[in-house]
């Protein structure tokens, strides 16, 4: 690789307009570096793209020289799969053009946009497409997964939002993808992973969304636990759709609306969203205030940009972070239970276990539609382990491993592929489901040979 590296990699970067970083510049560890500080790999270049000529240019420069390769958009996957070792890690981070066409509610978005980009963007017109909940989080690995968020039971998944895609295949080629043009690989792509090539640009469907919306969140002591979440579980299952309201279970953060002596105490907190006039939406949450005597709350209407960016504060870089994550149909009591005894033992102040309520409109797309399959998913439970140190690895790994074990028997089928950590590669095929076989039809045919396999990877053998 030394010898590579001091022969071929100047001649690179003149065939590209974007940097070329190498091991020993200045900037080597800061690009390098993604949001999960467990994963610390060593690429033998990274390339800085600006443009799809750029990425090309890149992919065909990998094959020659037999790199593997990693694709960093957000670099906010929680698997890490954006930086490999001894490869060449695409960097689309730089690429962040968002155009919008108010009129036709349409936007095309580079691969380097985070939500953030595409929210500001989309907002100055009063639109949105559904996202994530982290402003930081890439936009390319987002749509790839399936992608949902706050707008989602009104809206859909974000792949139920995607209308073309522009992909660099792996053989360094070209390829526009569509309902009407290679339709196929449109298919996969939704859902799909960064199995079948690197988008360099996405076109989304855009809704009117705010730009005030009413939003906020309820906090309760944790001895309230068992009526509140019993309460949230069934009041979700009739709710309309222009109302979210997402479970999360942790310790206080020191939260301005919160009396200074419940900060780091176990809480449960209820996070809401209404995505339609604001006075109707007042009168739909009034009962969740009922669930139990509150420690506070924080609800009003605010800039839809703002409460997409309240959650910020708790997913910075520079952590360390384990996930596991189950889809349910229902919230049963035994899940709930469950998730109240693990909540109580939490190994680390900044672990949490949250419950993103879906269903909605998601639930009203064909299984088959395209890659994302889990459309009887009502809820995704994602068990956060979030810590500081490497030596709380053990525990608070082990933690969220046992929680994950005892919580399966209540859980239904697939997965969400956007929260597989980098050791789940035998939960792929139970994710796609019946999904998978076709799946690794399309590997077959777009690439055969595995070139973009640091993702969660569906082989085509």
């Amino acid at each position: 690789m030394e010898q590579l590296q001091r022969a071929t990699f100047d001649e690179f970067k003149s065939h590209v307009r974007g940097d070329v970083v190498l091991p020993g510049d200045a900037n080597y560890d800061e690009v390098r570096q993604i949001w999960n500080v467990m994963v610390d790999r060593k690429p033998a270049a990274i390339v800085r793209c600006t443009s799809r000529d750029d990425v090309v240019q890149a992919v065909r420069f990998a094959r020659r020289h037999e790199l593997l390769v990693s694709v960093r958009g957000g670099g906010h996957n929680i698997a890490g799969n954006a930086a490999c070792d001894d490869g060449l890690m695409i960097d689309l981070s730089l690429m962040k053009r968002v155009e919008v066409d108010a009129k036709a509610r349409r936007a095309t978005v580079e691969p380097g946009c985070v939500l953030a980009d595409l929210d500001a963007a989309t907002q100055a017109h009063g639109l949105a497409t559904p996202l994530g909940i982290n402003s930081t989080t890439g936009v390319a690995g987002l749509t790839l997964g399936g992608g949902f968020g706050w707008l989602s039971r009104t809206y859909g998944m974000t792949v139920d939002n995607l209308l073309s895609a522009e992909v660099v295949t792996a053989d360094g080629g070209l390829a526009h993808a569509s309902e009407l043009e290679n339709a196929d690989l449109f298919w996969g792509l939704r859902g799909g992973g960064g199995n079948f090539g690197i988008v360099t640009s996405f076109e989304f469907q855009l809704h009117p969304v705010g730009p005030d919306v009413l939003s906020g969140l309820i906090v309760f002591p944790f001895d309230q636990a068992k009526a509140v979440l019993t309460q949230f579980a069934r009041f979700t299952e009739t709710m309309p759709d222009e109302l979210n309201v997402w479970m999360v279970t942790r310790k206080a953060p020191p939260l301005p609306f919160l009396p200074e002596q419940v900060h780091g105490k176990e809480i449960v907190a209820l996070a809401l969203c209404y995505a339609g006039d604001p006075t109707a939406g007042e009168k739909l949450i009034e009962p969740l205030r009922s669930f139990g005597k509150a420690y506070g709350e924080h609800v009003g209407v605010q800039p839809y940009t703002a409460w997409q960016q309240a959650f910020d504060p708790l997913l910075t870089r520079g952590a360390r972070n384990y996930w596991k994550s189950h889809n349910f149909v229902r919230l049963s009591d035994d899940a709930i239970d469950t998730i109240i005894e693990y909540a109580g033992r939490l190994p680390s102040p900044l672990c949490e276990i949250f419950i993103g309520t879906i269903g909605g409109q998601t639930a009203r797309v064909a299984a088959d539609a395209m890659a994302y399959s889990s459309r009887d998913a009502n809820y995704v439970m994602n068990v956060h382990g979030r810590w500081e140190t490497a030596a709380e690895d053990g525990r608070c790994i082990a933690w969220a491993r046992e929680f994950f074990a005892r919580s399966q028997p209540f859980a239904s089928g697939g997965a969400y592929i956007n929260f597989l950590t980098q050791d789940e590669g035998e939960r792929i095929e139970f994710a796609y489901g019946a999904m998978y076989g076709r799946l690794v039809e399309l590997k077959k045919k777009y690439d055969p040979g595995n070139f973009f396999r640091m993702n969660q990877n569906i082989k085509p053998d």
